[in-house]
């Protein structure tokens, strides 16, 4: 008789159990229906760094993608504990359930904000321009750009980021470090500046850091793709023969560090002794003067086969290219004016 009480109270006790988890389950679907039956303009939501998930679904009910706060904390504890809720933006639908708002936040599913690095850019252009961009404040790159450990097995002697951040297109999440960010920018050099590259550039007894010094300022002194070959033959021509190389470009750069300059270049400009001065020091300058774009690095690891050791601008874009010192000035007489004292 014992026994059989025994049973049904256990029976009894299973049942309501059953009962309890049907209406549970019953009463989550109920909490957790999206705020809008049908498909809405998406919301867009910020997780916020070192938020919990109850701090997150009071923003998200707050912000009217959530019913409730409980049942998000309740489906979270079920169902993707212990993953942890990643910070950043997200784009929301306005008719999605919970799970699936849940899913997309552990999963990280942020929002990618693109931005473009342009060819022929400083490294402090480019951190200017991120920061501009508002991928974080601009104090915070330069520490990074100061950092020249992702780079430092190429280039060992590499002070900083100059010539390193690959120009191109990027998406990041705007929660993305500065350190990340040119982090995946110098990735980005190291797929596009390969072992085939860094073998040609061993083939002409250059360094990694020569090449690509070389390669900013062929990026500096053309923006024609079949120009740039040629300009690299001349200063490959030059160095050869221990000629300086006279380019215009790197005085600017060595000028640019001592203060902003704008302009013209002026006769003063090139008596300027700074180590970046082509005209007074022979050889290539200390380091790279801008980030160059993937057809230089190749160029300067690929010149033409051509005997040029001139060139002068047309001021279409184009240049002309002489062999001897003579042909060149009647082309500087032609296409420049004389320069200011």
């Amino acid at each position: 008789m014992a026994m059989r009480t025994v049973l049904r109270i256990g029976k009894a006790a299973l049942a309501g159990a059953q009962i309890m988890l049907v209406a549970g389950w019953v009463w989550l679907g109920l909490e957790s229906r999206p705020v809008k039956a049908s498909p809405g303009k998406p919301v867009v939501f910020e997780a916020r760094k070192g938020s919990s998930v109850g701090a997150i679904a009071s923003d998200l009910r707050a912000g009217g993608i959530i019913r409730k706060r409980a049942p998000f904390v309740l489906a979270y504890k079920l169902f993707f504990a212990p993953r942890g809720v990643k910070a950043g933006e997200y784009e929301l639908p306005e008719d999605g359930r919970v799970l699936d708002i849940l899913e997309r936040l552990v999963d990280g599913r942020v929002i990618l904000h693109p931005v473009t690095i342009a060819e022929g850019l400083t490294v402090r252009e480019a951190i200017a321009h991120l920061a501009a961009s508002g991928f974080g404040r601009i104090e915070e790159f330069e520490a990074a750009a100061r950092d020249p450990a992702g780079i430092a097995l190429l280039d060992p002697k590499a002070a900083d980021l100059e010539g390193y951040l690959f120009p191109e297109t990027y998406h990041f999440p705007k929660s993305a470090s500065a350190t990340e960010v040119l982090g995946r920018m110098t990735d980005q050099f190291r797929e596009v500046f390969d072992a085939s590259l860094r073998a040609r550039a061993s083939a002409f007894g250059m360094s990694v850091r020569d090449a690509v010094t070389l390669a900013s300022l062929i990026e500096k002194e053309t923006a024609r793709p079949e120009e740039r070959k040629l300009v690299s033959a001349v200063f490959h021509n030059r160095l050869r023969l221990g000629m300086k190389l006279d380019c215009d470009p790197t005085v600017i750069y060595g000028l640019s560090l001592l203060g902003p300059f704008e302009g013209r270049l002026r006769r003063k400009d090139l008596r300027t002794d700074t180590p970046y001065n082509t005209y007074m020091h022979a050889g290539l300058p200390p380091g790279p003067i801008c980030s160059p774009g993937r057809a230089s690095l190749e160029a300067s690891v690929a010149p033409a086969d051509a005997d040029y050791l001139y060139f002068v601008s047309r001021n279409d874009g184009s240049h002309k290219f002489s062999r001897s010192l003579a042909e060149h000035s009647l082309a500087v007489r032609k296409y420049q004016p004389p320069a200011g004292r």
